[in-house]
C-alpha cells in the first residue's frame, strides 16, 4: 500500500512536537505521535545527525534502515546546540510548541538552557517528556541506559529463553520500544490535562520501568505466592497447553488456555482420550504435568504438517497459528489486509517500506504520510515558520549552526558528542 500526504488529518493534527531524541525509545515515542497527525520537528546535531543514521551497511547516512524505521512522518532540522545561537533556535521553537520529547541523560539539556524548568517557565503550557535509562530521580538517575541493561535489571532476561540455558533477552528491544509507548501515553495524558486546565507538565519515564511494567504475571505470582519466575520457553506460566509445538514441517502455536479450548483441542487432534486422563482433567493438573502433556501433543502433531493441523484446529475453534519468520509475516494476507505494510517515496532512496500503524481510528485515522527526513531537510522551512527572516536563517547556515541537505561535508564522519542519547537499541 502506498501512502502520501493526501490523507485525512490525524487526531493530533495541529499539535506541534519538538523531537530532541536519538536512536529508539524517544524517537519511537515521537513517531507514534507523528503517525496520529502531530507535526513533529526532528532536531538533530549537524555532525552526522541521529546515531541511527550510521547504523547501516554503507557510508551513506541517508540510507539507514534504522533511522528510516524510527523517523517517518517527521520534518527535520539540524542545529548545533553547543553553539548558543543553536540553543536559542530551539528555545524559540519551544515557545510555540505543545510538546517536547527528549531522551538524554537527566540534567544534560539543562547545561544548554533547554531543561524542562527553563522551557516551561517560558511556555507554561508545554508538555515536556523525558525518556531516560532510569528516570529523573533515584540513585541511578545519572546512569546511561541501554535496552540490554534494562532487560537484565527489570527481570525480563531472568525469565526469557529455555530452562537451563544462558540468559536470553527478548528478541526485540522491548524496553526501548515500551518506554516509547509509555512516553506517548504520558504525553497524551498530560495533553488532555492541558486541554482542561491550560497547564503543561513534566512527563518522566524510563527503560527500566518499561521493562518492569511488563512483568505482570510474574510480579503478581511473586507478590501473592513468593514465586520467583524462571524461563519457560514459549509456555505460559499459568495455563496449559499454551505454547509452540513441533509439527511434521515446522511449529504451531496453540492457545488452549481454558477447559473449553482444551476440549476443542482434543477433538481437533483426535485425542479425546486425553479428556479422561486424570493428569489433564483441569488446568492445575495440566500445569503440574505440563511436560508430559507437551510430549503427548507433540507426538501427534509431528504426524501432519502445520498447514494441515491449522485447518483442523481452526475448524474445531482452537486458537492457533503458524510460527512465522519476518518474511512470512509480511506475506500473510491478513497482515496485508490490515495495512501493516505501507510504502512512501523517499527523495533519494525511492520506495521505502514501513510497518503500518497498529491502531486504527475510524474518524481521524493514523497514516504514514512521509518518509524520514534527510539531515536538515526542513531547516529553512521550519525556522521561517517560526518567524525568522531569510537573512537570519542564512547567517546561521553560513556559520555552520544550521545545516541543510546541501551541506554534504557535515553529514558524515560523526564523532562522539556530549549530546549523545541515553540509550541505543540492543
Amino acid at each position: 500500500m502506498y501512502v502520501s500526504d493526501q490523507v485525512p488529518q490525524g487526531a493530533l493534527s495541529g499539535v506541534r512536537v519538538l523531537d530532541l531524541t536519538q536512536v529508539m525509545a524517544g524517537a519511537y515515542c515521537s513517531m507514534l505521535l507523528a503517525d496520529m497527525g502531530a507535526d513533529v520537528i526532528k532536531i538533530e546535531r549537524p555532525e552526522g545527525g541521529d546515531d541511527t543514521r550510521r547504523m547501516s551497511r554503507g557510508p551513506d547516512v541517508e540510507h539507514s534502515p534504522a533511522f528510516n524505521a524510527m523517523n517517518r512522518n517527521k520534518r527535520g532540522i539540524a542545529v548545533d546546540l553547543k553553539d548558543p545561537r543553536g540553543a536559542d533556535v530551539v528555545r524559540r521553537l519551544a515557545e510555540d510548541a505543545d510538546v517536547l520529547v527528549e531522551n538524554f541523560r537527566p540534567g544534560l539539556l539543562d547545561r544548554f538552557g533547554l531543561g524542562q524548568e527553563a522551557l516551561r517557565a517560558a511556555n507554561p503550557a508545554l508538555v515536556y517528556c523525558s525518556i531516560s535509562g532510569f528516570g529523573a530521580t533515584g540513585p541511578y538517575a545519572g546512569r546511561g541506559g541501554y535496552d540490554l541493561i534494562a532487560q537484565a535489571m527489570s527481570g525480563l532476561m531472568s525469565m526469557t529463553g529455555e530452562p537451563g540455558r544462558p540468559p536470553a533477552k527478548v528478541g526485540v528491544p522491548i524496553c526501548d520500544l515500551n518506554a516509547g509507548v509509555f512516553g506517548a501515553y504520558g504525553v497524551l495524558s498530560a495533553y488532555i490535562h492541558r486541554l482542561k486546565t491550560g497547564e503543561g507538565q513534566f512527563v518522566d519515564t524510563s527503560l527500566l520501568e518499561a521493562g518492569i511494567a511488563y512483568t505482570v504475571w510474574e510480579t503478581a505470582m511473586f507478590f501473592s505466592l513468593g514465586d520467583v519466575a524462571s524461563p519457560m520457553g514459549s509456555a505460559h506460566r499459568l495455563s496449559a497447553p499454551y505454547e509452540a509445538l513441533p509439527t511434521a514441517d515446522g511449529w504451531i502455536a496453540i492457545g488452549a488456555a481454558n477447559d473449553r479450548n482444551w476440549a476443542r483441542l482434543c477433538a481437533g487432534l483426535g485425542m479425546e482420550r486425553l479428556l479422561q486422563d486424570p493428569r489433564f482433567e483441569n488446568n492445575p493438573a495440566r500445569m503440574t504435568y505440563r511436560f508430559e502433556l507437551a510430549g503427548e501433543l507433540a507426538a501427534t502433531l509431528r504426524q501432519r504438517t502445520t498447514a494441515e493441523w491449522l485447518e483442523a484446529l481452526h475448524a474445531a475453534g482452537v486458537p492457533s497459528g503458524p510460527l512465522y519468520d519476518i518474511e512470512q509475516v509480511y506475506a500473510d494476507p491478513h497482515v496485508q489486509a490490515r495495512e501493516m505494510l505501507v510504502e512512501t517515496q523517499h527523495p533519494r532512496m525511492g520506495t521505502v517500506r514501513h510497518i503500518g500503524a497498529p491502531v486504527k481510528l475510524s474518524g481521524t485515522p493514523s497514516a504514514i504520510r512521509r518518509p524520514a527526513p534527510l539531515l536538515g531537510e526542513h531547516s529553512r522551512e521550519v525556522l521561517a515558520e517560526a518567524g525568522m527572516s531569510a537573512a537570519e536563517i542564512e547567517e546561521l547556515v553560513s556559520a555552520g549552526v544550521l545545516v541543510t541537505p546541501d551541506d554534504h561535508t557535515r553529514t558524515t564522519g560523526a564523532a562522539a558528542s556530549p549530546l549523545d542519547s541515553t540509550e541505543v537499541p540492543a
